[in-house]
């Protein structure tokens, strides 16, 4: 055998899905699922009746949860239908850098220096704001399907 090392790169994936399939119709309102590869929060389900031939459908109205889109799909019912892990954490805000990064402080007590700060002008005044006067801010971060972005947050006091 070679005595060389291999070395992998580590792109920190467990290969596990983004999504799951589940049957259309068992889908509700307040729910999640897919849309043209979008990750959706529905706001509106119609399930038409059989037809002459068949299947019944749902009609989904979603809104992206990324970018407040509203998508629309229509779908047998008993076919499946992706949706999306959407998780949603935590973080203590430490620093918002000049070019429009956060430093946010994870559980661990590591940093997570990644994510821009949001696009929704109510909620990007509220963190500056807040942030500016020394408040102590927690705010959430949404992730699925490999984009994370703030939704939220929470003031939990002065320093």
């Amino acid at each position: 055998m070679s005595d060389e090392e291999h070395h992998f790169e580590s792109k920190a994936d467990a290969g596990a899905s983004k999504t799951y399939p589940q049957q259309a119709g068992t889908i509700r309102k307040n729910g999640y699922i897919v849309i043209k590869n979008r990750p959706c929060k529905v706001v509106e389900v119609s399930t038409s009746k059989t037809g002459k031939h068949g299947h019944a459908k749902c009609h989904f109205v979603g809104i992206d949860i990324f970018t407040a889109k509203k998508l629309e799909d229509i779908v047998p019912s008993s076919h499946n239908c992706d949706v999306p892990h959407v998780n949603r954490t935590d973080y203590q805000l430490i620093d918002i850098s000049e070019d429009g990064f956060v430093s946010l402080l994870t559980e661990s007590g590591g940093t997570k220096d990644d994510l821009r700060l949001p696009t929704d002008e109510n909620l990007l005044t509220q963190i500056k704001d807040g942030f500016a006067e020394g408040k102590d801010l927690v705010v959430s971060v949404m992730s699925a399907m490999g984009e994370e972005q703030i939704c939220a947050l929470k003031d939990i006091g002065p320093k």
